[in-house]
């Protein structure tokens, strides 16, 4: 029973692993997606203003290069951002970490 108990602590603790690797790169991958999705919106109202995809594109992409800017001169913003993505990598490491006294205490 004892070897089906820590099969079964092993098995929770890596599904917690996966989540949490999940989390993180969901989350830096937000970080790429949201100027580039930025991007393509802008270009898709230069579109509908009726300037083609070329000029849109030639418009769209300094606009989110100053936004961008604009981010990063914030004081602590970028620091925050990630930060926030650290912790979640340290809590996540604590939360996997801590399925091992568990199964140690299991085993004896």
């Amino acid at each position: 029973m004892n070897k089906i108990n820590v099969a079964l602590v092993r098995l929770f603790q890596f599904v917690v692993f996966v989540f949490f690797t999940f989390m993180v790169l969901a989350y830096f991958g937000a970080m790429i997606l949201v100027p580039l999705d930025l991007v393509v919106l802008i270009v898709k109202v230069m579109d509908v203003v009726g300037l083609g995809g070329m000029i849109g594109a030639t418009v769209a992409i300094p606009i989110v290069a100053y936004l961008g800017m604009i981010v990063y001169k914030t004081p602590g913003l970028v620091d925050m951002i990630v930060g926030i993505g650290l912790d979640l990598i340290k809590h996540g490491k604590e939360r996997v970490e801590a399925f091992n006294a568990i199964a140690e205490s299991i085993k004896v």
